[in-house]
């Protein structure tokens, strides 16, 4: 389970994250909701260890994340696989040496300079393209490829790290409707097929309530929100974005079981 406790993130006097406290249980696909402003990227880089804690602590299991250093850190940072908004893939480079720099934690760092991958990461790497439909660029560079297309490498790389979470700071922000339904379904994928818990921070309370099964809301660096996506009233949501509220409900209902699941292969090429 991960633990957050009391977790403030301080930048000069001003609090990005501010006391907040929360545990997310294994295999739980958790939406980070919130205007813009309110904390939710400085939350996921906090936890992955990419901004600094200033106050309490982040527990996963019996380890205190906020307290590694070096190679440990760097494992932590394998286990809990981020994925961004902009993609933050190489560009010069193709799409399979993208996708193994999920392996870095595992290899020397020779190997990775002369890019001398051993034959097995090579495998997981076209293993994870294939799933995502898009093993026939492996070869292409990465900036010839569509948002869609760099967004699904990205989750590929993320995959190849043999994460426990996975932590997707508002990963479909820079996509159309149709490949922001292919990366969503991909990751709800991910998180009901691998059982991979999922932490996602989403601008759209249209694609939260369609896709989480449960939702922390917050606001000026506060957590204000945390229950599933059903008790988020539509006056909670004035609440929550304020101003943004017409620009981000949605009227997607929210998801009822047994919904089906869009396997890997499904997922069209955009």
């Amino acid at each position: 389970m991960l633990v957050v406790e009391g977790l403030t993130c301080r930048f000069g006097t001003k609090a990005a994250i501010d006391n907040v406290t929360f545990s997310v249980t294994p295999g739980s696909f958790v939406g980070v909701i919130g205007r813009s402003g309110a904390g939710k990227s400085t939350l996921l880089r906090s936890i992955n260890r990419l901004n600094p804690v200033s106050d309490g602590r982040i527990l996963y299991k019996d380890i205190d994340v906020t307290t590694l250093r070096g190679r440990e850190l760097r494992q932590w940072r394998a286990r809990s696989a981020m994925i961004f908004q902009q993609f933050n893939l190489v560009g010069r480079l193709d799409v399979l040496s993208n996708v193994l720099m999920g392996r870095l934690a595992e290899v020397s760092s020779w190997r990775s300079l002369a890019q001398l991958w051993p034959a097995e990461d090579i495998a997981v790497a076209l293993s994870a393209l294939e799933q995502f439909d898009i093993a026939a660029l492996a070869a292409q560079r990465a900036d010839q490829l569509s948002g869609g297309q760099q967004q699904r490498v990205a989750i590929a790389r993320a995959l190849v790290q043999n994460p426990e979470i996975i932590l997707a700071d508002e990963p479909i922000a820079s996509l159309d409707p149709r490949n922001t339904k292919i990366v969503m379904d991909a990751l709800l994928r991910i998180n009901k097929h691998f059982g991979i818990t999922v932490i996602c921070n989403l601008h759209s309370l249209d694609l939260a309530r369609t896709y989480c099964d449960r939702l922390i809301g917050m606001a000026t660096g506060r957590l204000v929100f945390d229950d599933v996506p059903a008790a988020l009233t539509a006056q909670i949501a004035r609440e929550l974005y304020d101003l943004e509220a017409d620009e981000v409900m949605g009227t997607v209902p929210p998801p009822v079981s047994g919904t089906a699941i869009p396997a890997l292969g499904e997922v069209a090429a955009a």
